[in-house]
């Protein structure tokens, strides 16, 4: 088969732009993720689960697991006491510098019916970088940029920016100019879903399906992207919101995942534990430089030139 020169060219810079070296990942399948992380919690009764068998509560395999495998890290939060309350888990060790890409398989759970969602349903899917790891990061608090999402679109705000635990509600942060659910650019993206049969046929009360633009009951491929001092945050490959972290100081380079609850009271539904975030499948990986990309490719047009005078 011959080859042109402009289809080696295009491949070329297909590969240059697309393969960056992976700094970290985690899939979480040994169930032993719990000796390499650290969890912090604001109230006791939060919980972060490294080997979670999310099929047990009938969710599907992550679009981005091998072998069928339903381990994952699944959080839940304020199950008791009756607060405000959030839980964030950190990868000891880690600092991730210069432009990179973190990039995960995201499920927010919660207990129906799925239309108003049940007792307590309301609670937020977090996660973000810029921290250290030494304390919680969530709604109450935090050091980094933090982006969160309600399961249920029970909130007027269902997608959140936060800058160093300061909320930012400004509808320019947001590519829908909004937060609520109810926008169009959200309900666009993600129409209502039903919970998976294999849930409804062990908890029989998740009938109905979720509220237009809410991301509730569906694997979400996540993605946080760092260019500069611009950290922005897409769902399967649509822009969510973006954070210019200009001027601030950060409290480290690690990243982390985590869930809180908006509300002051506890789900009065036995079956609470449905009300979870489930993170699965986690890589980070390096941007290079336009500066590095130019010279890899100016290196690869040499070999190319090279090859084709010498036929």
């Amino acid at each position: 088969m011959k080859l042109t020169f402009g289809f080696c060219l295009a491949s070329l810079v297909g590969l240059s732009a697309s393969h960056g070296q992976i700094l970290f990942s985690d899939n979480f399948d040994a169930g032993t993720s719990g000796s390499s992380w650290t969890a912090k919690l604001s109230a006791a009764d939060a919980v972060a689960n490294f080997a979670f068998d999310y099929g047990t509560i009938g969710i599907p395999s992550a679009p981005h697991s091998t072998g069928g495998s339903t381990i994952g890290l699944g959080f839940l939060v304020n199950q008791s006491a009756g607060v405000f309350q959030g839980i964030s888990a950190t990868p000891n060790g880690q600092s991730f510098t210069g432009d990179f890409k973190i990039q995960f398989d995201m499920w927010l759970n919660y207990n129906g019916p799925l239309g108003t969602g049940g007792s307590g349903s309301t609670q937020a899917g977090s996660f973000g970088w810029g921290v250290n790891g030494s304390a919680v990061e969530w709604a109450g608090a935090g050091s980094g940029v933090m982006f969160a999402a309600t399961g249920d679109g029970g909130s007027t705000q269902d997608y959140r920016a936060y800058k160093k635990g300061v909320h930012d509600t400004a509808s320019a942060t947001y590519a829908a100019g909004s937060q609520a659910n109810s926008d169009p650019y959200y309900t666009a993206l993600f129409p209502g879903v039903s919970a998976p049969a294999a849930q409804v046929s062990l908890y029989p009360g998740q009938t109905g399906t979720t509220p237009a633009g809410a991301v509730g009951f569906r694997w979400c491929d996540v993605t946080i992207s760092k260019a500069g001092n611009i950290v922005t945050w897409s769902i399967d490959g649509s822009l969510i919101a973006t954070a210019d972290v200009t001027g601030l100081t950060l409290g480290g380079n690690n990243l982390f995942l985590g869930m809180f609850d908006i509300n002051a009271t506890s789900s009065a539904d036995p079956n609470d534990f449905l009300i979870t975030a489930i993170f699965d499948n986690l890589t980070v990986t390096q941007v290079p430089e336009p500066s590095m990309l130019a010279l890899s490719l100016l290196g690869g047009l040499g070999v190319l030139l090279f090859v084709r005078r010498h036929r």
